[in-house]
């Protein structure tokens, strides 16, 4: 048991790891083209991806008996819940990196390792004292970052705070569903579902051209390869042998990389106010995850 909780932990890193610098290549790919058409094509190239991997693994297992058929109904229902979830969180965040720096999407996204247990209260999980802590420090540490002399708070950041909401709400769906479908499965399922809907937005409200897409080939390949087809997979496989709350915190880490990747890749810098916001939202998220006797 303790084997599986250490390989969990180093799979919810890694993923960690590569949504940080992802979020540089999202900052990126916004010269290009727009969310919608940003998200789409990432997230349909993530799905396509799996596809190998599923046919092989299933060859596989069918050779050694262990192959189960997947529950249509269940694998629909899952795959739907958790892809609008990723659908609307990814939408707005992808549409407040285009007026945010990559380092404030970063930290203001980790925000969801303390809507998570609080989002718990509505499956009658308790919700203790330093969650609560762990809250008011993250809340203070966003003003600190995000707002300005002006006491405005910047509109990009708003947006990617509300997508922190729906980023928590995919966590908690993960939690619940992944140990009843097959993980890989699951994943595409979701993606494919983010595509879909990303991809009607896109034609509604942008206007979605193969030379932007083209232009903006690389950051879309990264998001799509490595911060979809890698690491949501990733997270699914993860997130059954860990708990939400746990894996909300390894999985905020994220916010940690996207700053230093901002401040490598992109000459981001923060006020001497910003970084300590950003002190103050992590040690919110750090305290948030003790568990209350």
């Amino acid at each position: 048991m303790q084997s599986k909780n250490i390989k969990a932990d180093v799979l919810l890193l890694i993923t960690a790891m590569i949504w940080g610098a992802a979020f540089v290549a999202q900052r990126v790919g916004m010269d290009y083209v727009g969310p919608f058409t940003f998200n789409a094509v990432r997230f349909a190239l993530g799905a396509f991806a799996l596809f190998p991997l599923i046919h092989r693994l299933d060859s596989e297992k069918k050779k050694d008996g262990t192959y189960k058929k997947l529950d249509i109904n269940q694998f629909f229902k899952g795959s739907l819940i958790a892809g609008l979830a990723l659908f609307l969180g990814s939408t707005l965040q992808q549409w407040g990196l285009v007026y945010t720096t990559a380092g404030n999407a970063g930290f203001i996204t980790g925000m969801y390792v303390v809507f998570v247990p609080i989002m718990g209260l509505l499956f009658k999980q308790k919700t203790g004292l330093p969650t609560w802590a762990g809250a008011l420090l993250a809340v203070v540490g966003m003003y600190l970052l995000s707002v300005n002399e002006g006491f405005n708070i910047a509109f990009g950041d708003l947006l990617v705070l509300a997508s922190a909401f729906f980023w928590a709400g995919h966590v908690i769906v993960i939690s619940l569903i992944s140990s009843r479908i097959d993980p890989i499965k699951f994943a595409c399922g979701q993606f494919l579902v983010c595509s879909i809907l990303s991809f009607m937005g896109a034609f509604m409200v942008e206007e979605v051209t193969l030379s932007g897409i083209y232009a903006g080939a690389i950051p879309i390949l990264y998001g799509g390869l490595m911060s979809v087809g890698v690491a949501y997979t990733l997270q699914v496989i993860a997130q059954q042998d860990a708990k939400p709350a746990h894996a909300a915190i390894i999985l905020s880490l994220e916010s940690v990389f996207a700053a230093v990747a901002g401040w490598f890749l992109l000459g981001e810098t923060l006020t001497i106010q910003g970084m300590f916001g950003c002190g103050l939202m992590l040690c919110g998220m750090l305290i948030s995850q003790i568990k209350a006797k």
